[in-house]
């Protein structure tokens, strides 16, 4: 399938372009700067976007604050909406009227805002966001599902942190600050991998039009403290530095993602986490 993806050259867009190539689909990136080994067209949120040619969307962009992802309106919270939600919604429509056949979004966790510590997150409860970023990804997914009623098929993918190899990767500053013997604070969190997030984009794409009713779809993997990951860093590269405290993992809201599951998606685990670690450092 010819895809055109946004976001292609951004930590997280670039799993994706990697994922869903390595997948068999011919995919054009659509952004400000050029990805090597693939078509480049130029397009920024809130352009009219270039799609000829194309036959599905993957909408990966996020105009934000650099670093920031919750938080990131800075001290633009309107620009930051009008770039995002209504940047957003233009694009689908434009990819609607060009006769694309399905878009895929990368929504946020952060969709499901304000429930208590521990809630198990399903598919099936109502959005709450408490933030402007899960408020902005919230309205782009009601936005898709109107679209959505009028014969196109999409879906909304709710993921949670990326991680992986890469230049810049999101454990970075974390390993480097680690290994050099500083003062770690605890924390515990939901991880997924990136080429996970690429075979879950895949594998909507490639579904009947009817699994993708649902609209949206909870992407999410293990439970991971950094006590645990710093451990296998320190055993990996054969130095001891101090390991920061347990978190409580009582307090994480774990994400069924029983939707995608449905549909044969099968996350790596813990079994694939050190392969990525050792291409990670």
């Amino acid at each position: 399938m010819r895809l055109a993806l946004t976001g292609a050259s951004g930590l997280v867009g670039r799993f994706l372009l990697t994922g869903l190539a390595a997948r068999g689909h011919e995919v054009v990136a659509l952004g400000r700067r050029s990805v090597e080994g693939h078509e480049h067209r130029p397009w920024a949120l809130g352009q009219a976007a270039p799609l000829a040619g194309c036959e599905a969307l993957v909408h990966a962009a996020f105009s934000h604050a650099p670093g920031r992802y919750r938080g990131g309106e800075g001290d633009d919270p309107e620009g930051f909406l009008a770039r995002n939600c209504d940047g957003s919604l233009r694009l689908f429509e434009e990819a609607r009227r060009a006769g694309l056949s399905r878009a895929v979004f990368l929504s946020s966790r952060a969709v499901y805002g304000d429930y208590p510590p521990g809630t198990v997150l399903a598919e099936t409860l109502p959005p709450r966001p408490d933030t402007l970023y899960g408020e902005m990804k919230w309205q782009v997914e009601q936005g898709l599902s109107a679209l959505a009623r009028s014969g196109f098929a999409t879906a909304s993918l709710r993921a949670t942190g990326i991680y992986g190899p890469g230049e810049g990767h999101k454990w970075e500053g974390l390993f480097g600050a680690f290994l050099a013997g500083e003062e770690i604070e605890p924390r515990v969190a939901t991880e997924l991998h990136g080429d996970d997030l690429a075979a879950a984009v895949a594998l909507l794409l490639e579904a009947p039009e009817a699994a993708l009713a649902l609209r949206s779809f909870n992407a999410s993997d293990i439970i991971l403290d950094r006590r645990d990951l710093l451990a296998r860093i320190a055993r990996i590269t054969g130095q001891s530095p101090a390991l920061p405290a347990r978190a409580d993992a009582a307090r994480v809201s774990a994400m069924r993602c029983d939707r995608l599951r449905g549909l044969g998606w099968r996350p790596r685990g813990e079994e694939g986490l050190d392969a990525a670690l050792r291409a990670m450092l």
